[in-house]
């Protein structure tokens, strides 16, 4: 459901946006484990953008040594931005990638390919 002009001016209502409660480091990290562990490549960009949007577009742009319009084009909906671009954000956010055994029986969210 879309909020109206009517609905921000009458209630004080705005729509949600997670970037206002990503205020640290500690809080980015958990958000961001838990969309890399859904394993949705597009939620994870969602998630990034919204972690860049936090921090600021241009300071996260100087910082990973990207342009702000190539971090806005890499960060948008339905982009297929490259490991070495989503490494250098991540880097850049001082957040970094980690794997772990896959569990085998458990319904945790992973998937398991089985040999």
């Amino acid at each position: 459901m879309a909020i109206s002009q009517e609905m921000i001016d009458k209630y004080g209502i705005r729509p949600f946006d997670v970037a206002e409660y990503l205020d640290n480091d500690e809080v980015i990290a958990a958000y961001l484990s838990e969309v890399l562990a859904e394993g949705d490549m597009d939620e994870l960009l969602k998630a990034l953008n919204s972690v860049a949007r936090a921090k600021g577009m241009t300071k996260l742009a100087e910082e990973s040594g990207l342009g702000r319009e190539s971090l806005y084009k890499a960060l948008s909906k339905g982009a297929k931005p490259r490991f070495d671009t989503v490494n250098r954000v991540l880097n850049a956010l001082g957040v970094c990638l980690r794997a772990e055994p896959a569990s085998k029986g458990e319904d945790d969210g992973h998937q398991v390919r089985q040999a």
